[in-house]
């Protein structure tokens, strides 16, 4: 699951994986309002965005809602 497989890489990392998820918010956040001259986002990405780029393989067919939905009737059993 990717939950699971978010959860490991963060151990690896000694970072929380809530820290991980906000350091990506802030990013996104922050590459939206910081705009270039031409209207473009600014395109620098923080280091751990980049070191989190391609480490999940999703299946083609994988459905995002239904995979919260599955997690959300887990976590609260």
């Amino acid at each position: 699951m990717v939950v699971d497989k978010a959860k490991s890489y963060a151990q690896e990392r000694r970072i929380s994986l809530s820290k991980m998820i906000e350091s990506y918010l802030i990013s996104v956040v922050h590459d939206n309002e910081t705009k270039l001259e031409d209207g473009f986002p600014n395109p620098e990405i923080t280091p751990l965005v980049k070191s989190l780029s391609g480490v999940i393989k999703l299946d083609e067919y994988f459905d995002e809602k239904e995979a919260y939905g599955n997690h959300t009737i887990e976590k609260y059993k």
